[in-house]
């Protein structure tokens, strides 16, 4: 054993000793790529970490003290009806809607408590693939037909891909059900109804502090026009610089902006009160914390939530790193040029398709981000095939998503779940390219 560890230490000293020598960090691309490294990181840490992770952290600290192993395995164990755990495990992926990211100390907390590789699976995927604001935002920035197949592919695949998962680490499946029949009968410390409002509380802050901004916006000109436009994660200044092509529009400059505001609807009014209703849940969970737990149990989530961070947050961090260094963040060139990924996504072939999903795979997209990008994609000649392929694959996985679902499951099975997702989202873009046409 401290032959191996030894072993690990020496393997990094070398890789860091032969970076520093043979990397040519003189040269202006190298320069280009390990500052987008370091600006990615940024904009993870000041976009997700305070608001994404560190909720989604004290949740799976939650499920791993307070939720009892019985009843994960009674509703998403590898033995559960399969109707039940995969609909428990899809539906509530769906409703936290996060990114690749956040949903991995959600999906390592129920995993290690006992739900089945199916459905730990379905979640998986499920979370940030079936976005319910990405889908509609799909439909009006990228047409009804993309919208439509990406809500259709993203629900299939959280359960087929969970269920293909299953059978084939079936023999490991069987293992857990067995030791899973003589598991001791845990005793109830408080009413489970407590605790369902307890994580709730927890899951509402999680959703309200990070509630999306609106769709659409409305510019108002010093002329009096008014203009309604999808925003899709767009600023107001690159919408004013798409409409300026549409010929249906006026001209208009930054100068000419007098307003720019949201359209009024029950979604922007909680997006204006996001921050108050987060706080009201706060106070709430506070208030439940004196009133239900003990301070050695509060000690004790603390410590299974900063478990998680330790786990997670360095593999994180080290893939932002990797994917800014290769890729860069959208809009911006660093190792591997964005002209060969466009050049390689136009028709709908298989290697267009295959090219898209595995771009998408290891591209880290921001929530709702992935439409901007496709539609400078499409713009520059996608196809409808391989954009449909790059929606299904992109939000779900990630480089740094990889990483941290590799340290949870273990490589094989890790490897197993990449390749269904890319498999599957080629397949799905080329049908797709096929029926509505490249």
């Amino acid at each position: 054993m401290r032959t191996s560890k030894e072993l690990r230490i020496f393997s990094g000293i070398v890789a860091v000793f032969l970076a520093a020598y043979l990397i040519p960090f003189a040269n202006p691309v190298i320069r280009r790529s390990g500052m987008e490294a370091l600006l990615m990181l940024q904009e993870y840490a000041r976009q997700h970490v305070l608001f994404c992770l560190v909720p989604a952290f004290f949740i799976a600290g939650a499920i791993a003290v307070f939720i009892s192993q019985a009843s994960v395995i009674k509703y998403l164990g590898a033995g559960a009806k399969k109707v039940v755990a995969y609909s428990v495990a899809s539906v509530s992926g769906a409703i936290l809607a996060v990114c690749s990211c956040t949903v991995l100390p959600l999906f390592a907390g129920i995993y290690r408590r006992g739900a089945g590789l199916g459905p730990a699976i379905a979640f998986l995927y499920s979370g940030p693939a079936i976005n319910i604001l990405a889908i509609i935002l799909t439909a009006r920035v990228l047409g009804i037909q993309l919208g439509l197949a990406r809500a259709i592919g993203a629900i299939s695949f959280s359960v087929i891909i969970g269920f293909v998962m299953h059978l084939l680490f079936l023999k490991e499946e069987k293992a857990k059900i067995e030791d899973a029949l003589v598991l001791p009968q845990e005793e109830k410390a408080r009413p489970l109804w407590k605790t369902a409002i307890y994580v709730a509380v927890m899951i509402a802050i999680l959703v309200f502090v990070n509630w999306g901004k609106p769709g659409s916006i409305e510019i108002k000109t010093m002329q009096g026009q008014t203009i309604v436009a999808t925003r899709a994660g767009e600023t107001a200044d690159s919408i004013l610089y798409k409409l300026n092509g549409d010929a249906n529009v006026l001209s208009v400059s930054k100068s000419d902006v007098e307003h720019v505001s949201y359209p009024a609807s029950v979604y922007t009014a909680i997006y204006h009160a996001r921050f108050y209703i987060t706080g009201v849940f706060l106070l709430v969970l506070f208030i439940l914390l004196r009133l239900w737990f003990s301070k050695a149990e509060v000690k004790e989530w603390g410590g299974s939530s900063w478990s998680y961070a330790k786990l997670i947050l360095p593999y994180l961090f080290g893939g932002v790193l990797i994917a800014g260094f290769l890729l860069g963040r959208p809009g911006h060139l660093a190792l591997i040029p964005s002209d060969w990924i466009s050049a390689s996504v136009g028709g709908n072939s298989w290697l267009a398709n295959g090219v898209a999903s595995i771009a998408g795979a290891f591209m880290y997209f921001a929530t709702l981000t992935e439409i901007p990008i496709l539609q400078g994609l499409q713009g520059a000649g996608m196809g409808n095939g391989p954009a449909l392929a790059l929606l299904l694959a992109g939000p779900a996985l990630s480089l740094p998503n990889m990483l941290v679902i590799r340290k949870v499951l273990g490589t094989k099975k890790t490897l197993a779940y990449i390749s269904l997702v890319i498999i599957a989202a080629t397949i799905t873009g080329k049908l797709f390219g096929f029926i509505v046409g490249p």
